[in-house]
């Protein structure tokens, strides 16, 4: 299930601020709200520890054919 009221976007960027429909869909859900006027989750710049988390994660590929 999404995490966005869908309907309500809709009606706030078609409706309110005049978008056509195809220049709402090619908007990403954080270009929307910023247009908006609304915050998203990511303002904060990535911390240290979260760039060490990821690397964990998605450790860099060693193809071993001396192209390190």
């Amino acid at each position: 299930m999404s995490r966005f009221d869908w309907p309500a976007l809709m009606r706030a960027g078609i409706g309110g601020r005049g978008l056509t429909p195809a220049e709402f869909w090619a908007l990403t859900p954080a270009e929307l709200l910023l247009m908006l006027g609304q915050r998203g989750k990511t303002d904060a710049p990535m911390a240290r520890a979260r760039l060490e988390e990821l690397a964990r994660a998605y450790p860099d590929e060693t193809r071993g054919d001396g192209d390190e």
